[in-house]
């Protein structure tokens, strides 16, 4: 770390600036889903398009974290995290003003390689800012407190300000988060010395991108196309070459963009496979029950945020019990713990059907963001704590492009099996299936693969 320390400023400040990047960051996964509808309405657009505006972002944003986190390293994580602030703020006003569905995915599509110059810098940063371990631990816990507030306040504040105003607001609110986090970042976050001096890892990067861009493409178009479509075939086809193609990259070359030994810790994998399986499940039935509440259940726009709210009241103390339980006794219990809860809130979502009554869900839906929130404070600390010395920034990357491809695959999925489903209900049923299921492996992997530390 440089001498201009943060050691002169107050605590708190650093973690302020670096949270609300991390924030603007993660509301703008989730505050789009309950303006879906009337993006539809006033842009004319269906469901192919809804999804490619929620999976845009979350294509970009999975596709790029590997190399941002990279970049943090190398050229220093504090100016690519200004560099990501000032292009959020951008392409947030670009969405916000995009007459047709084209501009607005495009705009999407930028938004998400700005969020991904952010979160991988923003927990290297807040890894160096704090040298004592229980403080570090502290501070990685509060970060992962905000990105869960911030998931679970996206329906409600997107609509609230899609009933006020309209959908263009929900884009237009990362304005004075984005400014604010600049100028405070600016002033007290200082940087840490860079540890990667190698070559770029050009053909990892491309063909990493390739893939995962294959992989939307087959689960998104799969609803319109259906399974047996030449076009669904190919892009899936594609994904499986590239990918294995990325992997052996990544085996053979002298500086890779995710050195492939990160997962000859067992710990470092199981965190990594948890992010993932946790935006599978979470971020894809948000888009399904979006879609039930307004569709099937009439909501209003400001209805369905306000009937995500069980889901958003727990996530701050299911976060800060999380925290303070990985802080006493490693990471292992509270995965397991969080991850059980969570199968157990979907699985009673089952319950949902056109006329069930509201109260029925919120139990559901609270177990859901307690168990979120219980599991992602010890997923990150585990992720951080097992990656070699002075690799932050690439393992936060490795973590969250593992749970934002989760997101991807989530809406995708969940969406193509809304797509084909003869009746809606039967669909979200499935997809509650699913999510429980992957919840409850999770846990599994947990109990049987991390050690107690």
């Amino acid at each position: 770390m440089n001498q201009s320390s943060t050691a002169n400023n107050p605590k708190y400040l650093p973690l302020i600036a670096l949270c609300l990047g991390f924030f603007m960051v993660i509301i703008d996964v989730t505050i789009v889903n309950v303006a879906l509808p009337s993006m539809a309405k006033d842009l004319m657009g269906g469901l192919s398009w809804l999804q490619w505006v929620v999976d845009g972002y979350t294509l970009t944003f999975a596709c790029l974290l590997l190399s941002a986190g990279n970049l943090g390293d190398r050229v220093g994580a504090k100016s690519t995290f200004l560099l990501g602030l000032v292009l959020f703020v951008l392409t947030s006003l670009g969405c916000g003003l995009s007459c047709n569905f084209w501009q607005l995915t495009g705009f999407r599509l930028l938004q998400g390689i700005s969020a991904a110059l952010l979160v991988p810098t923003s927990l290297a940063l807040i890894n160096a800012s704090y040298d004592n371990k229980q403080e570090r631990v502290n501070a990685i816990g509060i970060w992962a407190t905000v990105g869960g507030i911030a998931a679970a306040a996206g329906p409600l504040l997107g609509g609230i300000l899609t009933s006020w105003f309209s959908w263009r607001a929900v884009f237009f609110v990362n304005l004075p988060f984005g400014i604010a986090g600049y100028f405070l970042t600016k002033k007290y976050v200082s940087n840490p010395s860079s540890h990667e001096t190698g070559g770029f890892d050009f053909m990892g990067q491309l063909f990493g991108i390739i893939s995962i861009a294959a992989l939307a493409f087959s689960l998104i178009e799969v609803g319109r196309f259906g399974w047996h479509s030449n076009r669904v075939f190919i892009a899936f086809l594609i994904f499986i070459i590239t990918f294995i193609a990325f992997l052996m990259i990544e085996h053979r070359v002298t500086h890779p963009m995710f050195p492939l030994n990160f997962f000859r810790s067992k710990t470092f994998s199981i965190a990594i496979a948890i992010g993932m399986i946790l935006n599978i499940g979470v971020y894809g039935e948000l888009f399904v029950l979006t879609l039930y509440f307004q569709h099937i259940r009439d909501y209003s726009v400001m209805m369905t945020g306000f009937a995500f709210l069980p889901l958003l009241g727990v996530i701050a103390i299911g976060s800060y019990l999380g925290g303070k339980m990985t802080s006493r006794m490693g990471a292992k219990a509270p995965m397991i713990i969080g991850l059980t809860v969570g199968a157990i809130g979907f699985l009673m979502m089952l319950i949902a059907r056109e006329n069930t009554p509201y109260f029925m869900m919120v139990i559901p839906l609270a177990a859901i963001g307690f168990g979120i929130a219980f599991t992602m404070p010890a997923a990150t600390v585990a992720t951080i704590h097992s990656a070699p010395h002075g690799r932050a920034g690439i393992a936060s990357g490795a973590l969250n492009a593992s749970r934002q491809i989760g997101s991807l695959i989530g809406v995708a999925l969940f969406g193509a099996i809304i797509n084909i489903s003869k009746y809606f209900i039967s669909g979200m049923h499935i997809t509650l299936l699913i999510g429980g299921f992957t919840f409850l492996s999770g846990a599994a992997f947990v109990l049987f693969g991390v050690k107690e530390e």
